[in-house]
């Protein structure tokens, strides 16, 4: 019935939240695709990740919130246009912090953020009490997978738990934008960010 449904699904949030916060690597649904998470600031399991995926460091990662004030650790100011596309499928380059690690930002000087529209990707972070990596659940050169199953075929016991769930409705990656005043412009490039 719906209340047994709703229960295991919180208690599997809970869980994925939990392998988060203790250093782990989980497969959850994203926009677009499943993605591959962990807690940014977490070095050991932010490399363990780009191993996982066979990308270099330097290329970059987004980091994916429930709301803004998750951002605060990586990013100094949100103008309000950047906000006003919030929560929805839309990743900003923005400055970041100086205190934000390279193994995050990669070769760049900005990092790549967004406030997620997916219900299921934002509860998560909710629950893990924190913003978290966000890049796509397949090795480089892959295409995305987009079932929890297909996580699983792909890297079995390499990650910690695939939080079951269903992708959203994004017919491609989202996009990702420059910001650069007073106008911005496109820059994905799939291939330099989070979905290769």
């Amino acid at each position: 019935d719906r209340a047994r449904t709703e229960a295991l699904m919180s208690g599997q949030l809970a869980q994925a939240a939990q392998v988060i916060r203790h250093g782990g690597v989980i497969g959850y649904a994203t926009e677009y695709c499943f993605g591959l998470g962990c807690d940014p600031m977490n070095r050991d399991a932010v490399l363990r990740l780009l191993r996982l995926k066979q990308r270099p460091v330097k290329k970059g990662l987004i980091v994916l919130a429930a709301d803004v004030a998750q951002l605060a650790p990586y990013v100094a100011e949100i103008p309000p246009h950047v906000a006003a596309t919030w929560p929805g499928p839309h990743t900003w380059l923005l400055p970041a912090n100086t205190a934000v690690p390279n193994w995050i930002t990669g070769r760049h000087e900005r990092i790549a953020v967004r406030v997620t529209a997916h219900p299921q990707a934002a509860a998560l972070c909710r629950a893990a009490g924190l913003a978290i990596i966000s890049t796509s659940a397949n090795r480089s050169g892959e295409s995305p997978a987009r079932v929890d199953r297909e996580v699983i075929r792909r890297f079995g016991g390499l990650v910690d738990y695939v939080l079951p769930g269903r992708v959203g409705n994004a017919p491609a990656p989202t996009p990702i934008t420059a910001m650069r005043p007073p106008t911005a412009r496109v820059s994905r490039s799939v291939a330099s960010w989070a979905h290769r």
